[in-house]
């Protein structure tokens, strides 16, 4: 079977992990530390802070910005659930705009006409690894004094004309084990604002700016040195794992015929968390299927909207019509792209497809 995803652990993650187990400081510290200072160089950022996932990332990073009741914040339909669910976490509304068919991400000249007085942040989502249209969305916040949070949780090391997701506004990344480089489970947040990324520090550890004493509420959210030793070896990692993905999906978009292909734009460095092709004709369950019976992983990202899933609309009161992400997610099969990919492995995923799509 050729995995849709497959995490690749060398003897430097298990030796580091070691080193941590042998030297007794197992929670949060110096390897903590050390992460967050070697992301924060890889995001050309100032400062960066380790959390337990990239939903908790997205949940402090809210919180710091001083995001809750009453407010709106701008998002994408079409992502995973926990980028709309961060912001109902702070006491905040999301808002959903509609996505571009091309990049399946936000599409930033619909942004403008769902800005309202409760409006208070912009949460851009770089879907599958691609960067979003980010001068139009920055224009957009400093017109109407607005907060970017970026979700970066599947764009570890993209960039957008050169400049590197999480370096906008403040970002936030996951450390899954699907994602470009993982920690086993952790996130991380980024920003060049002191003031931020000292509320991120305390609201991740129970509201403490020293031991003991509480100063607001907070969480205990704190990576462990244990997670922080596989993400620094796997960090060390990223240039090499992102350039083989965007080599794999070179080689795919080269020779599949019948599907859409990813949409690159010029001036964006997509890093291909996810491979999604669009399958016409409503042929995507049965491509799907017959990958399945060749013994190719895929999986579809995502087959329902967030303002279609049950809680928004039952719970919520969501009633919206986006017809690109519906679309979209009629439509999406994401294919293995992963950096442990062999030539045999991507030539049965293009012989596969194209045989079911030439029928």
């Amino acid at each position: 079977m050729i995995p849709i995803a497959k995490p690749l652990i060398g003897e430097e993650e298990k030796k580091a992990v070691l080193e941590v187990l042998e030297s007794g400081i197992i929670a949060q510290g110096p390897r903590v530390k050390a992460f967050e200072e070697e992301f924060a160089r890889m995001c050309g950022v100032k400062y960066a802070i380790a959390t337990t996932s990239g939903t908790t990332a997205l949940h402090v990073a809210l919180l710091a910005h001083g995001i809750g009741d009453g407010d709106e914040v701008i998002t994408s339909p079409f992502t995973f659930i926990a980028s709309a669910n961060s912001i109902l976490y702070t006491g905040a509304r999301p808002v959903f705009v509609d996505i571009d068919s091309k990049t399946f991400n936000i599409d930033p000249n619909k942004i403008e006409k769902a800005i309202t007085k409760k409006t208070k942040a912009i949460m851009p989502v770089h879907l599958f690894g691609l960067p979003c249209d980010m001068d139009p969305i920055m224009e957009l916040a400093k017109r109407y004094n607005l907060i970017i949070i970026e979700d970066a949780c599947q764009s570890h090391g993209a960039e957008y004309k050169g400049k590197k997701v999480g370096s906008f506004g403040t970002g936030a990344f996951s450390l899954y084990p699907t994602k470009n480089i993982t920690s086993a489970e952790g996130g991380m947040i980024t920003t060049n604002d002191p003031v931020i990324a000292e509320k991120c520090n305390v609201i991740r550890q129970h509201g403490m700016r020293r031991r003991y004493y509480h100063d607001e509420l907070g969480f205990n959210f704190r990576m462990t040195d244990v997670h922080a030793a596989i993400g620094l070896a796997q960090l060390r990692k990223l240039e090499r794992f992102n350039e083989a993905r965007i080599a794999n999906a070179a080689y795919l978009s080269a020779n599949l015929r019948g599907v859409e292909v990813p949409f690159v734009p010029k001036n964006c460095k997509h890093v291909f968390h996810q491979y999604t092709i669009r399958v016409p004709n409503g042929k995507r369950d049965a491509l799907q299927a017959y990958l399945t019976e060749n013994q190719i992983g895929t999986s579809i990202y995502y087959p329902i909207p967030i303002h279609k899933q049950t809680f928004y609309v039952k719970e919520l009161g969501y009633n919206q019509t986006l017809p690109e992400a519906e679309k979209a997610a009629s439509e999406v099969l994401s294919l293995p792209v992963h950096p442990a990919l062999t030539k045999e492995d991507l030539d049965k995923i293009i012989l596969t497809v194209n045989s079911f799509m030439e029928r």
